[in-house]
């Protein structure tokens, strides 16, 4: 597994944990340091996790509000606490983060959903994703990405 893909695979882990134990985020360095200690101990990039981890805190507000906005059918309280975690992390590197560029953004949520959601979350984590990047497209505020990061 590349180490940016492990590093978000661990920073969803965490997320869902937090989002399960009611949102605690005195609970969040234990949780990622379990994370890394179970399932990555030699791993050499534990920032990214971390840096991912708070910034979807830190914008938890409106990555929400854009989950909402463009999962209209859904809930947020009734997207699956895997799918939810999955989206924020996606809408906060499609959406918020400078540094990772667009396409990557969706391809991780969407392997992500895939790898650790029910059978029809890449679909559903892809179509929110797919509208929230064609609308910032459309209204010409996308941010320049750098096409190496991963």
């Amino acid at each position: 597994m590349a180490n940016r893909h492990l590093a978000r695979t661990i920073a969803m882990q965490t997320l869902f944990l937090w989002d399960f134990h009611g949102k605690n985020n005195d609970s969040l360095d234990k949780s990622l340091k379990q994370m890394f200690d179970n399932f990555a101990p030699n791993f050499d990039d534990q920032g990214f996790s971390k840096n991912i981890i708070q910034g979807v805190i830190k914008n938890i507000d409106d990555i929400d509000a854009n989950i909402t906005k463009y999962a209209t059918e859904w809930p947020l309280d009734q997207i699956t606490i895997v799918d939810r975690n999955i989206l924020r992390i996606g809408v906060y590197e499609l959406a918020i983060d400078d540094d990772i560029p667009a396409k990557v953004a969706i391809n991780e949520a969407i392997e992500m959903g895939k790898t650790f959601g029910g059978e029809a979350s890449g679909k559903f984590i892809n179509g929110v994703l797919g509208a929230i990047y064609k609308d910032i497209q459309d209204a010409g505020e996308e941010k320049p990405k750098k096409e190496s990061a991963q």
